[in-house]
């Protein structure tokens, strides 16, 4: 079983990844990867010697094509447990951020096929034990309406 924890802040260096829930014409903005048939929210790995903010604009645009929007954290999180990008378990920490996207490009240029906009959450999520607690942390923080 995973579990999702929420931190104000912790050590910089422990950041290894940045996801990005954002909106755009007030529609949920989600991805669909070549290889799944499931959505999730954009995000991914830290590169080595990259500030976090930089990890999610870069994953933001790769991810969706975002050209022109805003972007603000939110909250640390972590998660622990064995899941598709921890083969350890041990407690891997990420940036939660949330993205209006105004301006999008015409072509993705990633792993990611396509790029959805949906009035409601989906339900076939990509990771559906950590995603729904991101959107709910967001959400109670003030940053989204649900």
């Amino acid at each position: 079983m995973l579990e999702v924890k929420f931190y104000d802040t912790v050590d910089d260096a422990l950041l290894k990844f940045a996801v990005i829930i954002s909106k755009s014409d007030d529609k949920w903005v989600f991805c669909k990867h070549k290889e799944r048939n499931t959505f999730e929210v954009p995000g991914g790995h830290r590169e080595h010697g990259e500030a976090i903010l930089d990890t999610a604009k870069r994953e933001l645009y790769e991810e969706t094509g975002a050209l022109v929007y805003t972007i603000e954290p939110i909250c640390v999180y972590s998660v622990i447990g064995k899941n598709r990008v921890n083969d350890t378990g041990e407690e891997m920490y990420g940036m939660l951020y949330f993205a209006e996207i105004s301006e999008f490009e015409t072509q993705l240029h990633s792993e990611m096929e396509k790029v959805f906009k949906f009035d409601e959450l989906p339900t076939a999520w990509t990771y559906p034990l950590i995603q729904p607690k991101l959107i709910k942390e967001a959400g109670r923080r003030g940053f989204l309406y649900l």
